[in-house]
């Protein structure tokens, strides 16, 4: 019997994501629409990304304030979208940090992918902090 392929199934290459915000350092990114958070996604499309193997990249940047980030494949290819739910550990990434994740399709077309269970597995020497942490310092009530 053959194996159907289904469309949410890992594709070789992930999108690339186009930014359009010339401001942007990240002229090349583009978030994707609608943008699918942990709560939003559906159960199958979870599990769909639970079958997919867990593959390594190196965050390349990350905007806790904004909740979103991109994630350079080690592999090579295309920046992968990686939402603030998806960050799974107590750190904030931060650029240059390794990670492991697992690629999800992105509905309605299933053409584009985001990083899930996203795990970092090795941090870069700057400090990092946690996410219960403010996110301003300054901003913080001071005793």
């Amino acid at each position: 019997m053959a194996e159907s392929k289904t469309p949410e199934k890992l594709s070789a290459k992930p999108p690339v994501f186009h930014h359009q915000n010339s401001h942007s350092p990240n002229t090349s990114l583009q978030l994707p629409s609608p943008i699918i958070t942990r709560r939003t996604r559906t159960a199958s499309t979870s599990a769909r990304a639970m079958e997919n193997p867990m593959v390594t990249g190196v965050v390349k940047s990350f905007s806790r304030t904004k909740g979103h980030g991109f994630i350079t494949p080690q592999a090579g290819g295309e920046d992968v979208f990686c939402h603030v739910s998806d960050i799974e550990g107590e750190y904030v990434p931060m650029p240059g940090d390794e990670v492991k994740y697992r690629l999800c399709a992105i509905p309605p077309k299933y053409e584009k992918h985001q990083a899930v269970h996203v795990q970092i597995s090795n941090l870069t020497p700057e400090v990092h902090h946690k996410w219960e942490e403010p996110i301003f310092a300054s901003l913080s009530p001071s005793k």
